[in-house]
């Protein structure tokens, strides 16, 4: 299908950006005009100038997000288009530019004395900035001298390099052959070929898929294992330069985030590990596996139970599912779906998959590939609660403070989901849905928490012994992750020589301690929407202060608005709860 052939019902309104690309070239001319600060270097230790910068920053910054977001938008509808290509180029390269220009600031702040930055952080004028120069001074105890500072800075191209290296190996020179299908067929694996064959029913296919792709790895095991040595190696080397205890120490006050989230995340996912492989034995029950094998962890147990509803039913379905959040959030829902803020259909040339988008005075925009699936109804679900997590925020704190943290990014809409699927779960008089819809939940926790926790582990223990001297080899590193293997999933599976090698086909692992916050998303997620169902009104009170919070605090302490503090045990403590009884509920059901 072709985009003009889509009524435009279906269709977002990206003229609510700009109303033509003529309007966009024009603003791409002022805003290019604007990006001068040389104005205000070496005079930020004066609140006059410090606000008018503020000011001139925050104007420019709005008209380059546009610009990018409208760009962005036109190329994603139609990427055969070579003239939103351009201009999504165009509209980086400013913001490249932008940020180059303003990059004195920072850097002029931190030098600042504390009872500087206090006052700043205290004055009625400078209020949309309290909690970015609060976060100044508790940084100030890891700023080093300027000359030490700026030989840091001096290496941060090289910094990024071992993650460079790892995304060469893995999508350019790594190969990972083919394998052969029951009807004698030569398929070429990929990374996403590798993920539907192992969620597929062909179990001769998943094991010989499973084999050929790790092959693919532990022949290059050693140049990967230098690789991830290397960026830990950077990692300990810039923790020790900035006077951090840890690696882990400085990931997450660089998040605002407490170490204890960390610790309590591992400790509660230990604690109730017996529930998780009994998960995995109920799977090799079900399966009807005398061995089960790491490359049967996701094959199915029920076979897809479809809602296949047209676009329209599946709406009404997420807004009935969303009732417990209140009137206000379903009026949001509602508008969305009527005033053009979903690109629905898939067309030639659009971007595949879903996201939500959206930038500061203009409503969100979710894009969409629908297709009529029990999945897809609850992608859009997902994406909404993105996009109504970003309203609620733009529509409640000042520019400066409304952009949330990665780490609450996905709560808002892993809440959509796990309501939608209760609201099913609760209404369905159909056997075969409610067993998937089970199966559906307990793998989406296995996989966001625990799995996502092992991870999490792997990267600690890697850290701390690289800081305690010890080198990272091919060798140590799958003697550490198959032991963890082996504690997670427990004695009823084969844990397989391969899945030792997994360590190294973690891209998010250069990009350290970044995982643990999908376990703590869907944490939070579940333990809101079991006080909202159990509170009501008190509970969708404190979750709508929570979506409105925006970034005007650190993530821990606007997730204790919505009633959840990861620095205790509690929520965690919810979640494995929820995890039980969803496995006690699958077992009676067969």
């Amino acid at each position: 299908m072709e985009r003009q052939e889509v009524q435009a019902k279906y269709k977002w309104k990206v003229e609510d950006i700009f109303p033509s690309d003529e309007a966009w070239e024009k603003n791409y001319a002022e805003a290019e005009k604007q990006i001068d600060f040389s104005a205000f270097e070496g005079k930020l230790d004066k609140k006059e100038s410090v606000v008018r910068f503020f000011a001139q920053e925050e104007e420019t910054a709005k008209k380059l997000e546009r610009l990018h977001l409208y760009a962005h938008m036109r190329h994603d509808e139609d990427s055969r288009i070579s003239k939103y290509t351009a201009m999504q180029s165009k509209a980086l390269s400013l913001y490249v530019r932008f940020s180059s220009a303003t990059s004195f600031a920072e850097p002029e702040f931190t030098a600042l004395p504390e009872e500087t930055l206090r006052a700043y952080a205290q004055d009625a004028d400078l209020k949309d900035h309290d909690y970015f120069f609060r976060q100044l001074i508790k940084g100030k105890a890891h700023v080093l001298s300027a000359k030490e500072e700026k030989l840091i800075a001096a290496g941060g191209e090289m910094y990024s390099q071992f993650q460079n290296i790892f995304s060469m190996i893995d999508n350019a020179d790594i190969r990972l052959g083919e394998v052969e299908d029951a009807d004698g067929k030569q398929i070429p694996l990929t990374h996403g070929m590798y993920g539907v064959i192992l969620h597929g029913s062909d179990r001769d296919l998943r094991k010989r898929a499973f084999e050929r792709y790790y092959r693919a790895y532990i022949e290059l095991t050693n140049t990967i294992a230098a690789t991830y040595f290397g960026n830990v190696k950077k990692d300990v080397f810039l923790a020790q330069a900035k006077k951090y205890d840890s690696c882990l120490a400085r990931a997450l006050e660089n998040e605002d985030v407490d170490v204890r989230v960390y610790d309590n995340l591992i400790s509660a996912v230990h604690a109730h590990l017996p529930s998780m492989h009994r998960y995995i034995a109920l799977r090799k029950k079900l399966l009807g596996l005398e061995e089960q094998h790491m490359y049967d962890i996701y094959a199915p147990l029920v076979a897809d139970a479809e809602l296949k509803l047209p676009y329209e039913e599946a709406c009404g379905l997420v807004a009935e599912g969303l009732a417990p959040l209140g009137k206000e959030y379903q009026a949001l829902l509602r508008k969305g779906f009527a005033e053009g803020w979903v690109d629905v259909c898939e067309t030639s040339g659009k971007r595949s998959g879903a996201y939500s988008t959206g930038v500061f005075g203009i409503h969100p925009f979710v894009l969409l590939n629908y297709q009529e699936t029990t999945s897809n109804i609850f992608t859009i679900a997902h994406e909404m609660g993105h996009s109504l997590h970003t309203y609620f925020s733009n529509q409640n704190q000042p520019y400066a403070k409304a952009d949330y943290r990665i780490f609450v990014a996905e709560v808002a809409s892993t809440v959509n989901e796990v309501l939608l699927l209760k609201h099913i779960l609760s209404t369905t008089k159909d056997k075969a849905l409610e067993k998937y819809l089970l199966n559906y939940y307990l793998d989406t926790i296995r996989t966001t928490l625990h799995r996502q926790t092992m991870f999490a582990e792997f990267e600690e223990i890697a850290h701390s012994m690289v800081e305690k001297g010890e080198p990272l080899t091919s060798e140590n590193l799958c003697d550490v992750y198959l032991g963890l293997n082996k504690q997670y999933y427990g004695e009823a599976i084969v844990h397989d020589k391969e899945i030792a090698y997994e360590w190294s086909r973690i891209p998010h692992f250069y990009t350290s301690f970044y995982v643990y916050k999908y376990a703590t998303g869907i944490t939070s997620a579940i333990s809101i929407v079991s006080r909202i169902l159990r509170e009501g009104e008190p509970a969708v009170k404190d979750y709508m202060a929570f979506l409105s919070s925006g970034g005007s605090e650190d993530p821990v302490s606007l997730l204790k608005i919505a009633g959840v503090d990861l620095t205790q045990k509690t929520a965690f403590e919810t979640a494995m709860r929820e995890f039980e009884d969803v496995l006690d509920r699958f077992e009676k059901a067969q």
